[in-house]
């Protein structure tokens, strides 16, 4: 099906990066008597997709190359500065934050930007990482798991984080002791069991996972599997409330 001229008129701020609203196309199409040819954003939609299966895939490739990008491995940075280095700019530059150890916490700021000053810091081990809606994925990973000293994790609400991921932090298992995985899409019960590795941990948040299908019986084999731990989260008052939005049967059994 063809994509409507109306649709497509409204995709402006994918064409132009987001920097100008529907309201600026007006400048984008050439004046009457204009002697200098524009081309205007329907023009080039038109040119390259043909309906809107098209376009739905051409950004969706985008994003998937966008996210490629943002968890490329900072050998080169690894090399020169060491790991704790490269660690922690990667997730400043994925807007997380970093604390090394016996210093305070080193944030970027709304635009992405910080400040190189702990480039100083290579023989200071990073202490705690929060990447908290980070757009870390599997091949991220490659430049946190050389942190051989980090006691704190949090991946809460990371949408790309998934079941693979948690099988790769067991490479952390000598001093992880908090990890956060509330809100995290992708994560399920087969991603839990992999955390039997992480024996150090004293505690892990579980909360607000919707791929786990049963969290009662979940956070009851995750309790078993570490027992030095405090698991938070899929408490009973969770597992009534999905309870509660499951579907009911309209018919019911009449009593004998």
């Amino acid at each position: 099906m063809a994509a409507p001229r109306s649709f497509l008129c409204l995709l402006a701020p994918i064409y132009n990066g987001g920097t100008r609203g529907i309201h600026g196309l007006s400048g984008a199409v050439p004046r009457e008597g204009s002697q200098r040819e524009r081309r205007t954003l329907l023009q080039f939609l038109t040119d390259h997709f043909y309906d809107v299966e098209a376009l739905r895939q051409y950004l969706l490739q985008r994003k998937i190359e966008k996210v490629h990008k943002e968890n490329r491995s900072l050998a080169h940075i690894q090399e020169k500065y060491g790991p704790y280095i490269a660690g922690a700019f990667f997730v400043l530059k994925q807007g997380g934050a970093v604390k090394f150890q016996d210093h305070e916490w080193i944030r970027s700021d709304k635009r992405g930007h910080f400040f190189l000053e702990f480039l100083k810091l290579q023989t200071v081990p990073v202490q705690a990482v929060d990447a908290s809606g980070c757009a870390i994925n599997y091949d991220g990973l490659d430049n946190l798991l050389p942190l051989k000293e980090l006691q704190s994790l949090s991946l809460q609400r990371c949408p790309n984080v998934d079941d693979w991921c948690l099988s790769r932090l067991y490479l952390l298992a000598g001093s992880l002791q908090e990890l956060s995985l509330s809100g995290c899409p992708h994560i399920s019960e087969r991603g839990l069991a992999c955390l039997h590795h992480l024996q150090n941990l004293r505690r892990l948040d579980i909360s607000n996972l919707p791929a786990v299908s049963y969290p009662g019986l979940t956070r009851i084999l995750v309790e078993e599997m570490l027992p030095n731990c405090e698991v938070l989260g899929m408490d009973e008052d969770q597992v009534l409330l999905r309870l509660e939005e499951q579907p009911q049967d309209s018919a019911s059994p009449n009593p004998a």
